[in-house]
Formats: C-alpha cells, structure tokens, sequence
C-alpha cells in the first residue's frame, strides 16, 4: 500500500480485485431492482434496508468488500457489519469497478 493508504486505511482496487479472486465476498448492497438491472459477477446481493437481518447468512471469518452505486450505502454497510463483529470489511465504492 502507499503512504497516503497507510495514513487513511484505504485499499486500492487493485488490492479488492485481489481479495476477490482470493475468496473474498462481493456483497452489494443496493436494492433489488437495482442489482437486477446490472450487476458484477459472482455478488451477493443484499440490500442495506435488510442487511442487518441478514447477517447470519455472512460469513464472519471471510472478507467482505462492500460496493453500491456510489460508495455511501456500502459504506454504511461497512459500518453495520463492524458493529456486527464482522472485522474485515472493505467499502469497494461503486459496483461498476468489479465488472
């Protein structure tokens, strides 16, 4: 990683894509309908409205990249799942990089 990812706990998309093919989950987050109109390949698609009632279908002890249509639900999604005791999660921002 580089210094500035260092200071601020960033990963590249070069590093997520890495994880991906590591095992990592693509887990987004935006609605139904949203997903059904286009998505990356091999995501898990739950939505943030619902995602805390789903989190036993997540597996704890694999990482997890977070991705929407922007980066700001999947970054509230990171958040949940941190104060859900999952520990590696990563906001991977818009869908559209995993494509």
């Amino acid at each position: 990683m580089g210094f500035l990812s260092n200071i601020f706990k960033t990963t590249s998309n070069e590093e997520l894509r890495q994880m991906i093919a590591d095992g990592a989950l693509l887990l987004d987050v935006r609605t139904k309908g949203e997903f059904a109109s286009g998505h990356a390949k091999d995501a898990k698609n739950i939505p943030l409205d619902v995602l805390k009632a789903n989190l036993s279908k997540l597996n704890k002890s694999k990482p997890i990249i977070a991705v929407c249509a922007s980066g700001m639900r999947s970054g509230t999604a990171v958040s949940m799942l941190k104060q859900n005791g999952f520990t590696e999660v990563y906001n991977g921002g818009s869908w559209t990089k995993f494509m």
